[in-house]
């Protein structure tokens, strides 16, 4: 959902390193030296976390929930999955089999994973993925307000500098063909539609217009 890359801001606006529930020594390498430290160590201004069980998410007290256009969200998935954080999958792995099989496993995941951090989560800030491109200031202020640090002007400027970094994918490579059947579309589809249901019944800014109709 672009997680990798609002850490890369977070620090930036912050001068803080970010944290994560698990451990990726390519991201290490790549400067998230937070990603060492264990996540309850108390020196990371926040937390990567993919979990969405209550037990998981009743451990943070507050939370920023980045939701990203669901179609966007698996091919950039997939693409980490296969490729590496700002690497492609390959084209065999579009047209092979692996590609159904995470539509199968992950579409579901997409809402779940939003609907047990409403449900669960304390103090949870929305942000959209979508929302982050176009806004990015008012965005990351919201962000770094929830974090209790105040937003300095100076940092700011640091952002606007670097704000794409090296942990950006360079957009979704174009591929000559949709990925995604009728099916895939009519499924992730009803997912779109539980997850906008629950935001707006939370009083939330439902999902930006252009996650349906594709």
């Amino acid at each position: 959902a672009g997680n990798t890359w609002a850490r890369h801001l977070i620090e930036l606006a912050t001068g803080f390193y970010t944290g994560s529930y698990y451990f990726d020594g390519s991201l290490y390498n790549k400067g998230f030296k937070g990603e060492r430290d264990h996540w309850r160590s108390g020196r990371t201004i926040c937390i990567k976390t993919h979990e969405s069980g209550q037990k998981e998410i009743e451990a943070f007290d507050a939370a920023i929930l980045l939701i990203r256009n669901p179609y966007k969200a698996l091919m950039a998935e997939f693409n980490r999955k296969y490729g590496g954080h700002i690497g492609f999958a390959a084209h065999a792995h579009w047209k092979g089999k692996e590609w159904p099989e995470f539509v199968r496993n992950y579409a579901p995941w997409w809402a779940t994973h939003t609907l047990d951090w409403l449900k669960f989560g304390k103090k949870v800030l929305v942000v959209h993925f979508e929302d982050l491109k176009q806004d990015l200031f008012i965005q990351l202020g919201r962000m770094v307000n929830l974090l209790g640090v105040a937003v300095r002007e100076d940092r700011l400027l640091c952002v606007e500098s670097q704000k794409d970094g090296n942990f950006k994918r360079s957009g979704l490579r174009k591929l000559e063909y949709d990925p995604y059947t009728a099916d895939m579309q009519k499924t992730i589809s009803a997912y779109i539609k539980m997850v906008d249901a629950a935001l707006k019944g939370r009083n939330l800014t439902g999902v930006p217009d252009d996650y349906y109709p594709r």
